[in-house]
């Protein structure tokens, strides 16, 4: 269960307290429902019953005796605790949590990959692009993205006007120059740009092949291509005019069947050439940041430093592989089933026999010694229990994945990516057994939540066109 269902779980057993009377309220818009702070317990806690105690008239506690059994009737919560002044502290059913695992690890088996939907599916995007190479790369990104949710998409490049040696210059009022007289019969597919200084910037071309895609278009081919087709195919096809599609508004259907309008993404361009940077960290310095922001092409993306996010999705993929093999060695698998939460609130490292047989590189801190510090990541705060992060993240893979197909959005993936990296560096230290402990079935369920917390980070890098290591 995410935050925002279990916000709207809370929201429920409000409407059932007030329709049978117990309170006299309006029913709010929304409940925050949050980790629960110092003093707190279980997975999630929420301050509705603060919320709702003056317009009820009851001290708060009294509004949180009332939601109580509301909320823990419902399914998916195990119990309700109050604390404090009138906190509703919710402790999830960790059956929920064995079966989110198992179907992250069954559809993984099945080669369906965990997050992808049909929730699109007979919908076309058209987009139209600049000859840019951040908005080649994103509208590649994009066209994945809503492929795995059954969508497709297709991309129209638009031409800059530039001045060509040779050719004359278009100038006002010259044929060819904005506002001059059109040609009879000339053809809108490809309209100016206008005078956005950008659009008549040299073109990058010097893109490597990103892994598991073919190649974006090359001059020569862009001189050739006017369409390119992102269906979830081995790579770019050119469109069939009689294809049918739906028109997309935020990817709706149109009701008239006509052909869909083009939709502008037009992403702030590199301020400099990022193909030096290789195909992964290139494609991550172009999705991470939000289209209307300027990516920052630095070498910092090549660093194996925990400032550096790309390095820590990777590595905590890496690592989730790392925590298989090393399972293996001590004679386990991953099962799902119940987590020992009073264990994985204490962090350890591996033990000491899996260091000498494993993977060194991967159970310390990257670049030290088997027996140095946890690796950490920058601003990280302590949680008592681990796996609420981790099972949020995994839990909430889903919707990052419609979400950023339905708003064009790679970049809230590669956020997501990661929020879920840090999570698993947070939780990786609990699933081996350390010392003279034995593997038990809380360890194996762990191991099973790392392996879905990988699964889930492999299966984001495929879909941004970034290569997920089996070692780092």
């Amino acid at each position: 269960m995410t935050p925002v269902e279990l916000s709207r779980t809370v929201l429920h057993a409000v409407r059932r307290a007030v329709d049978r009377g117990e309170l006299s309220v309006a029913v709010p818009a929304r409940a925050v429902v949050t980790p629960p702070g110092p003093g707190g317990s279980g997975d999630y806690a929420t301050n509705i019953a603060l919320q709702l105690a003056r317009p009820a008239g009851r001290p708060p506690l009294q509004v949180a005796e009332i939601l109580r059994p509301h909320l823990s009737r419902t399914e998916g919560v195990a119990a309700v605790e109050i604390t404090g002044p009138g906190f509703l502290n919710i402790h999830l059913d960790r059956n929920a949590v064995a079966s989110l695992v198992r179907d992250v690890l069954d559809r993984r088996d099945l080669g369906l990959p965990y997050g992808h939907s049909d929730a699109l599916a007979g919908q076309v995007l058209r987009l139209r692009i600049p000859y840019d190479i951040r908005a080649e790369v994103v509208a590649d990104a994009v066209g994945r993205i809503v492929a795995s949710q059954g969508g497709r998409v297709e991309v129209h490049h638009v031409r800059p006007h530039v001045t060509t040696p040779g050719l004359a210059s278009h100038a006002p009022g010259a044929p060819g120059a904005p506002g001059a007289p059109r040609a009879a019969g000339a053809s809108d597919e490809c309209p100016s740009l206008g005078s956005d200084p950008s659009d008549a910037s040299e073109v990058h071309t010097a893109l490597a092949e990103p892994r598991g895609s073919d190649d974006l278009p090359s001059p020569q081919d862009r001189a050739m291509e006017e369409v390119r087709v992102a269906d979830g195919n081995a790579g770019p096809r050119t469109a069939d005019a009689s294809e049918p599609g739906p028109r997309p508004d935020v990817i709706r259907p149109d009701r008239q069947g006509n052909a869909p309008e083009p939709i502008d993404l037009r992403p702030v361009p590199a301020p400099e050439d990022p193909a030096p940077l290789g195909p992964d960290a290139l494609r991550w310095a172009l999705l991470h940041p939000a289209a209307h922001d300027r990516p920052r092409i630095t070498a910092d993306l090549l660093t194996q430093r925990a400032s550096n996010p790309l390095f820590r999705v990777r590595y905590a993929h890496a690592r989730a592989r790392a925590l298989t093999r090393n399972a293996a060695t001590l004679g386990f698998t991953g099962t799902p089933g119940h987590l020992d939460a009073t264990a994985s609130a204490g962090l350890g490292l591996a033990t000491s026999a899996v260091a000498a047989r494993g993977d060194h590189s991967v159970i310390a801190a990257p670049f030290t010694a088997p027996d140095a510090p946890a690796f950490t990541t920058p601003g990280a705060v302590p949680v008592s229990d681990p796996t609420t992060p981790l099972l949020t993240a995994i839990s909430e893979y889903p919707h990052v994945l419609l979400r950023a197909a339905t708003h064009r959005t790679p970049d809230r993936l590669a956020r997501h990516l990661v929020v879920t990296a840090d999570a698993l560096l947070a939780f990786q230290h609990t699933v081996l057994p350390r010392g003279e402990e034995k593997p038990s079935a809380a360890h194996r369920a762990r191991l099973a939540l790392a392996e879905a917390a990988g699964t889930v980070l492999a299966g984001g890098l495929s879909l941004l066109g970034i290569d997920a290591p089996e070692y780092l």
